[in-house]
Parts: structure tokens; sequence; C-alpha cells
């Protein structure tokens, strides 16, 4: 029996999910699978909270389709030889799947489509977690947008110009029906964690602009995660906004921009945006950099964000900004060793956005804070936090003897980094 297939990767949902909607409306039964890629797995810890969260979701996904008379076949290894192993297993006619935009994606997806091209297997790939992809949002003259608020600009202009599609895939049965058992977390080699991923909610959204910067009141959406597993769509999402959620709107099109500055510019992954910026002198000093992994800077509200970060894998984002900018302006230590540290830790990393916003704390990015803007964390301490809430609650030790002497002063640190910045650009 001729068979398509349905890949899942960064849309775990049934609903409103476009590659799933149309592989259903084709003429063949469907058979949803997903792939536990052992060149992302080798990379990480075996308590990864982010891969128990996939695979509960994996789970939730296996019941639904098991009212469906249908299941779910989750295979682990060398995605390109499981495809080989797929081929001779069934007679397959098209394979279906949602666009991934991050480098090693876009390669993992050509070798994969060669491949299918040798079996005359067609492959397509659907626009899903964006409203705008790729080329879709660009200057007159065809180039990509580098500057935020051009891109918001025009992002809105088309955006108030279109209907967002409902893709009904959860009404559409045409799955094929048979049952697959579905691995536990320890077959594929990991273990659960303490951390979870928390339920996303908009019940804050009508605040959004006037609480959003503050770390001790939870009223975050907690959904940047979601929409980097695809548990929810970006459809579902803005269709519940209003006219009044403008500063949240704009978040959300952050993602996007981040996502098309990837796109258009792969070399961000390595290298600055602004490549004069490839020649400052990072000090790299590495115990240094060990006290603020483990929040232990003597700067309160910089060990309060790291400390959240290692205990939950969330960092409140007015947070994020003080810590980035204290790693590469304070301890003038390389953006790259602070990226990679949060890609370990952050249970909602996403390469575009993870990759934009350091090089916007170092002041490399293509849109980036002037290099001589220094946060000084005592001063957004006493902003954001100054009734230190926030401190408190991960710092138990603060205003004891046990809590470390700052790292590095201040005022000296300022003018060390302003001075690397400028020798290093040539200013």
């Amino acid at each position: 029996m001729k068979i398509n297939i349905f890949w899942f990767r960064r849309d775990l949902r049934l609903d409103d999910n476009a590659g799933l909607f149309w592989a259903l409306k084709s003429k063949h039964k469907v058979l949803p699978i997903f792939i536990f890629d052992e060149a992302i797995l080798s990379e990480l810890p075996k308590n990864d909270a982010r891969v128990a969260f996939i695979h509960s979701q994996l789970l939730f996904l296996q019941k639904k389709l098991n009212q469906r008379q249908s299941s779910l076949l989750c295979l682990k290894g060398n995605v390109l030889k499981v495809w080989e192993h797929l081929t001779e297993s069934f007679e397959i006619e098209q394979v279906f799947t949602n666009t991934d935009y991050e480098p090693y994606a876009r390669k993992r997806d050509a070798d994969v489509q060669t491949f299918l091209k040798t079996k005359n297997i067609d492959f397509h790939t659907f626009k899903d977690q964006v409203v705008f992809e790729k080329k879709e949002v660009l200057k007159n003259d065809a180039n990509p947008y580098t500057v935020f608020t051009p891109y918001k600009n025009q992002w809105l202009k088309q955006y108030r110009q279109i209907q967002l599609p409902d893709y009904f895939s959860e009404k559409i049965y045409n799955f094929v029906e048979k049952e697959f058992p579905c691995p536990s977390l320890e077959d594929i080699g990991f273990e659960n964690t303490l951390q979870t991923v928390k339920p996303y909610s908009l019940e804050h959204l009508h605040q959004y602009s006037e609480v959003r910067d503050f770390p001790a009141i939870d009223a975050t959406s907690y959904l940047s995660v979601h929409l980097r597993f695809g548990t929810v769509s970006i459809r579902q999402i803005l269709s519940k906004l209003t006219s009044e959620n403008e500063i949240f709107l704009n978040e959300l099109i952050w993602r996007e921009f981040f996502m098309q500055i990837l796109y258009h510019f792969p070399q961000v992954v390595t290298q600055s945006f602004k490549s004069k910026y490839d020649k400052i002198l990072w000090r790299n000093n590495p115990n240094e950099f060990r006290a603020w992994c483990e929040g232990k800077t003597g700067y309160p509200m910089v060990d309060a964000g790291m400390r959240q970060l290692n205990a939950t894998g969330y960092m409140h984002n007015r947070v994020r900004m003080v810590t980035a900018s204290f790693l590469c302006k304070h301890l003038l230590i390389d953006w790259r060793w602070g990226e990679a540290y949060f890609a370990k830790k952050l249970l909602d990393y996403e390469l575009s956005a993870n990759n934009g916003n350091w090089q916007w704390a170092a002041g490399t990015g293509c849109d980036a804070a002037p290099y001589f803007r220094i946060f000084n964390p005592y001063e957004q301490q006493k902003k954001f936090d100054k009734h230190s809430q926030y401190l408190n609650k991960w710092l138990p030790e603060l205003g004891t003897i046990l809590y470390p002497q700052p790292i590095v002063e201040h005022s000296f640190a300022r003018k060390r980094a302003l001075d690397a910045y400028k020798i290093g650009i040539n200013e």
C-alpha cells in the first residue's frame, strides 16, 4: 500500500499544522513520524529537560492519534539512515514536513530531499512556525532588513493586508491505521529531570507593557518554549491579540526578525554581524566565566538571574539583558561563551533569538545596543527590583558574609570595556 509521510519536528501538535494539513489532504494515508536525531542528542546531557518535554509531547500526540486508530512512529538514529530504513520498510510516494530555517536543519533537509529523489519520492516543506519567512519581508531594493524598526513597520504593513490561514488539520482523518510502540525516555538514552516546562498563559497580556520588566512579578507568558517546539501555532497566538497588545506583538516580530537575519546571514552563528567587532581583544578569564555561570559575581541582579537559569531553565528577559551585558562588558568575555552557555541551559533556546540577543547585548549585532551602552547592574536592580523580592528568592545568602564580594568594580570595568571596544574597532 502506498503511503505518504508527515515528519514532525518543531511542530508538535495536531491542530493548525500547515504541513500536516496538506499531508492529510493528499490522496494516500499518512504515517506520522518523529526522528530523534543522534547528531543533536549526542551533544546534550542525559537529563536535558528539553528532550523530556519533547518526549512528553510525543506521548500526548500518540494518545491523540490512538483515538483515531493510528499512532506515531518514533525512531532514533542518523537521519539519513533512518530515511533509508523507512524507504525499505514502506512504499512512500510523498513526504510532507514544515520548513526549518536554521543552518543545520537546512543542510539536513537538503540531504534528505536529495536522497528521497533517488527513490522517486517527493519532498514538500511548508511555512508554519512564522507569519513571514525567507524573502517575504524585504526592503524596496529586495535586500533583507538589518534594522528592527523598519522591518517591524513593513511586517505590520503586510500583516494588515493578509488573513491568517486556518489549517484545520485536527479535523481531517486520513492516517495510516496501524499502531507502533512509543519508546520510553530511557529507551532513547535520557532521563527525567526536576526542571519542567510551564504551560503558556496569555492572561497577563492586558498589563504586559506595565509589568514585563519586573522579574519578581510572575507575569511572563511562558510562550517561548511552546513556540520553539510548536506545541501551539503562531497563528493561534496572533488570533488572540488585540490592538492593546502592541508591545507583546513586537516581541513576536523580534522573533521573526532574528529568524530572517539567521536565514540571510548564517555566518552570525560563529562571527559578529559587524565584522569589525571580531577584532575586539576579549579577556576570557575562565575563573571569572565560572563565577558568572554559577551566579557568584557579587552583583546580585546578575547572580540571581544565573541561579534562576541554572535551577529552572528560565530567566526573565530584563535579567537576560543585564547578565549578558555584564559578561561582555564588565568581564570582557566573548559573547560566544555566554551564548553557548545559554544554549545549554535555556528551555526556550532558539538559535536565532539566542544569537541575535547576545550580539545585541555585546554591541556586535545587526541592530545592536551601541557598544558604549553598558548596563549598571545596581541601577537595574533599583529600577526593576527595588524591594529585592527577586534577589531574595534566588540569593538566600544575600546580605551575609557568605555572599561574595563584587568580582570587579563597576566604574573600572566600564572604562576598561570602553577602551577595549574603541581599540578593537579602531575608533
